[in-house]
């Protein structure tokens, strides 16, 4: 179940907020060539010092999933971290695991917002974009700033609900950090087990009301955190949950909007196109109607990349296949075949140039902006239509 190493702290490296690198020399491979990367998380375990002695959780790492290349931080069992002050809240995140958190949640009895969420049931038609991925996140958020700069308005408040499908701990995303400092995203709620957010939820849809009722948020971006699983069979991928927030979306009076899980280099052919974890989670297990953007690739040269990448700009016609394509698979989910609104959203060289400048690195699954543009274009022209719905 556990792969357990314990070892000394050797360096420390980057830190952002919730979370710090370490380098760990471990005590059964004492060289210094053999030294690993770690992950320690100050809230839960305290602030790591070069010289002290770490337990580390190494179970993903000697798989080599995908956990960044990290060990895991569990203990440091000489400098044990000073109790938490003395304050409300009761709601315990990664319940029963050795690491459970208490945090404050923004509904509970104890916080201030309670009587602000005690009854609230409505989201006013506030739009919320949902996607599979985490890198999605600020593909949609660049699509909706392009959007309202393009309409001459200023950019909307956005706040971002990570689910737990992925990383639990919000601490963990260097996306949300960055595009917190950035001023892209207001607020990070963390909904269901995950945790570290600016704001706790105890599910997907106190998080919701709590992005409109505390956050003030104009529009809403819900997707689990960084890391997906998925074991190649049709039901069993963390992405099913994407069909449930879209019916959390629609329930409480939002306006659900499905980003499609795109891309044009993905080697599966289950995930060529459309990915069939889109077409799973919204055509089967979203059953409120949602605006499905469909991205439009037009022929023209698509500037954008060059800057940012030193790759030359795409060629006319280098998406017109994948574009067909995703239009055609795109048909199950439109009425009258499936019960969404299907909504084209034209994209090309403007809202790429949009995606180049975004503030923090643009990735999925290991392939960036200039390997798989279509990933990211479609993500941001879901933002681009949320932001005309304001």
């Amino acid at each position: 179940m556990i792969t357990w190493r314990r070892g000394v702290v050797v360096s420390l490296g980057t830190a952002w907020s919730g979370a710090r690198e370490v380098g760990v020399r471990l005590d059964d491979q004492p060289a210094a060539d053999d030294d690993i990367r770690a992950l320690a998380y100050p809230a839960l375990v305290g602030e790591p010092a070069v010289g002290e002695r770490v337990l580390l959780n190494v179970s993903a790492l000697a798989r080599g999933l995908g956990t960044g290349g990290y060990a895991l931080v569990v203990a440091r069992p000489d400098a044990l971290p000073d109790d938490p002050a003395a304050g409300p809240g009761h709601l315990v995140k990664a319940r029963y695991t050795p690491l459970q958190a208490m945090v404050l949640g923004v509904d509970e009895q104890e916080s201030q917002h309670h009587d602000a969420l005690r009854d609230a049931d409505d989201l006013g038609g506030m739009p919320v974009v949902v996607a599979d991925l985490h890198s999605a996140v600020p593909a949609i958020v660049a699509g909706a700033r392009h959007a309202a700069a393009l309409a001459g308005r200023p950019a909307p408040r956005v706040a971002y609900v990570m689910t737990d499908g992925g990383a639990l701990p919000a601490w963990f995303s260097r996306t949300v950090a960055g595009l917190r400092d950035a001023g892209w995203i207001e607020a990070c709620l963390t909904a269901g087990q995950a945790f570290g957010g600016d704001l706790e939820a105890v599910t997907v849809h106190t998080a919701l009301l709590a992005a409109r009722a505390v956050v003030d948020a104009e529009l809403v971006v819900v997707a689990q955190g960084p890391g997906n699983l998925g074991t190649g069979t049709r039901w069993g991928f963390s992405g099913v949950a994407a069909g449930e927030a879209i019916n959390a979306a629609g329930v409480l009076g939002g306006r659900p909007v499905a980003s499609l899980r795109v891309s044009g280099a993905d080697p599966r052919e289950r995930h060529l196109g459309v990915s069939h974890h889109s077409l799973t989670a919204y055509g089967r297990v979203a059953l409120v109607p949602a605006d499905v953007v469909v991205p439009v690739f037009r022929p023209g040269p698509m500037e954008g990349l060059a800057d940012a990448d030193g790759v030359p700009p795409l060629e006319s016609g280098t998406l017109d296949a994948l574009g067909a394509r995703i239009h055609q698979q795109s048909l199950a989910l439109g009425l009258p075949a499936g019960r969404h609104r299907l909504v084209p959203v034209d994209v090309g060289g403007d809202l790429l140039a949009a995606l180049a400048a975004s503030p923090v690195r643009l990735t999925t699954m290991g392939r960036g902006l200039a390997q798989d543009p279509a990933a990211f274009l479609s993500a941001a022209a879901s933002g681009v239509h949320a932001a005309g719905l304001l």
